[in-house]
């Protein structure tokens, strides 16, 4: 897929970071901004379902749809975004490897539950 290609960015809306998180990208995108739909995960979770996509997984983590239709989600979908921006694509291969992705991995998970505890979301 082209770097410029149009993608669907599952997120969770309800949540002040990662809002905070979505302005960020667009002002440092500048007018590839557009590039990206951003939809709030609780409102599209027919259209995630029918995508084999529970609610439950699009809080936890960051899903992207590509042109294509593949969906993928946590540090891959963080990637794709960051290499979209020329100053962040060193970042996006270096939360890119093995060691350091599992580790990301591992604390954005535990990260993500923590919260969704706090906020009252998170069932086990």
């Amino acid at each position: 897929m082209p770097d410029n290609a149009s993608i669907y960015v599952f997120y969770d809306a309800v949540c002040p970071i990662c809002r905070n998180d979505r302005a960020r990208f667009e002002r440092w995108a500048g007018k590839r901004a557009g590039d990206v739909q951003w939809c709030d995960a609780t409102e599209h979770q027919q259209v995630l379902r029918e995508k084999g996509v529970a609610l439950e997984a699009a809080l936890r983590s960051l899903h992207i749809e590509k042109e294509d239709g593949h969906i993928i989600e946590g540090i891959e979908a963080y990637q794709l975004l960051m290499m979209r921006i020329p100053v962040l694509r060193p970042v996006a291969w270096l939360i890119g490897l093995p060691g350091i992705k599992r580790a990301l991995r591992w604390y954005y998970d535990r990260w993500v539950q923590r919260r969704l505890k706090r906020e009252g979301r998170w069932s086990d």
